[in-house]
């Protein structure tokens, strides 16, 4: 696996979120060089601001319904970060909350991973990208605490469900 692509909402903040985990995941698989996205039915404008600063400082791309015009789980949404990150989607690993979007994912070429925090989704990405599992958890927080701070803080907390 070349890529690694999460969701925002239920993954990274809001309610069943594990934002230290794959905070971590995101920065060990970054400096493995790994290509990272997001990918969010955020409807974009000026109030999703914060999540396009994340692009550079946290992940490689960020991309926002609203902006791209096309929402999960559409499977042009899936080719689209594929080929923003320069991948095929088969090379792509995708994080979701949402059962209708991974299987969005999958049906676009993605390894689809569900996260609703009943399974062990993180220990799936160590399995999928041959990682230790204590390498995204078990206290691995400096990635969490980055990209913590790339968003200013500010913004997270209104993030839900997308």
């Amino acid at each position: 696996m070349r890529g690694l692509v999460l969701d925002v909402g239920g993954v990274l903040v809001g309610p069943g979120s594990d934002p230290d985990t794959f905070g971590a995941a995101v920065t060990v698989l970054r400096a493995r060089g790994v290509r990272t996205a997001l990918l969010s039915n955020d409807p974009g404008g000026p109030g999703a601001q914060w999540l396009r600063d994340l692009e550079g400082p946290f992940v490689d791309r960020v991309v926002l319904s609203g902006d791209a015009r096309v929402a999960k789980p559409d499977p042009e949404s899936y080719l689209l970060v594929a080929r923003l990150l320069d991948l095929e989607p088969g090379e792509c690993v995708f994080v979701d909350d949402s059962v209708g979007n991974v299987r969005g994912a999958a049906a676009a070429g993605m390894v689809g991973v569900h996260h609703d925090g009943s399974h062990d989704a993180p220990g799936e990405l160590a399995v999928l990208f041959d990682l230790d599992p204590e390498e995204i958890g078990g206290g691995a927080t400096d990635g969490a605490e980055s990209w913590w701070r790339c968003s200013g803080g500010s913004g997270q907390e209104g993030e839900r469900g997308r």
